[in-house]
């Protein structure tokens, strides 16, 4: 069994988090282990019509942000990498500047010292500088910086399929083919 590390931060797009658990309940192979920050737990109450315990009902597994023993804090507990979706500027700081004080930041910073991959789906617009560097600093450590920007050329019908679209190029990033996810074939013409 593969292991993803789903962290939920408090940036805007809990449906982006709960679509990708959702699709990644129907891939057979993968065991997702989830950790929601306090920011995470407000945004979700405003953004998603189900309730936390619902959304974590998503998960294989689900871990207490404040456990820094948690499996998920060791390099030794292999997974195949971990996503954050949405991911906080507070929480892009974080992991930029090694401040492990809570699980999800911990687990983000094994990713890295374990070479493993690390997806964050930024979430703030517009950006600052401070922003835009630590997640330039990030890039050049290796973490693969996925803000959900919406795409025309699949003719998305609906807030649903722009999302499922997102996810889609998140799943992608580790090898998995997302529901509904429509790749680019190149110019038709008209």
């Amino acid at each position: 069994m593969r292991r993803l590390v789903v962290g939920i931060s408090g940036g805007s797009g809990i449906p982006l988090a709960v679509e990708l658990l959702r699709q990644l309940r129907c891939v057979e192979d993968i065991e997702t282990h989830l950790v929601c920050t306090r920011g995470g737990e407000i945004t979700a109450a405003q953004e998603s019509e189900m309730s936390l315990e619902e959304i974590c009902g998503l998960a294989d597994v689900i871990h207490d942000n404040k456990d820094i023993g948690a499996s998920i804090a060791s390099g030794t507990f292999h997974t195949e990498g971990m996503v954050v979706v949405p991911c906080s500027m507070k929480t892009v700081a974080g992991i930029c500047s090694g401040y492990t004080d809570n699980l999800l930041l911990r687990a983000a910073d094994v990713t890295l010292k374990e070479r493993r991959k690390l997806v964050l789906v930024a979430r703030e617009c517009p950006l600052n500088t401070i922003h835009l560097r630590n997640m330039y600093e990030l890039s050049q450590m290796g973490v693969e910086i996925l803000p959900p920007m919406l795409t025309y050329y699949n003719h998305p019908q609906s807030l649903e399929d722009c999302t499922r679209h997102i996810v889609g190029k998140i799943l992608d990033r580790f090898g998995i083919e997302g529901k509904d996810f429509r790749r680019w074939n190149g110019c038709v013409e008209k």
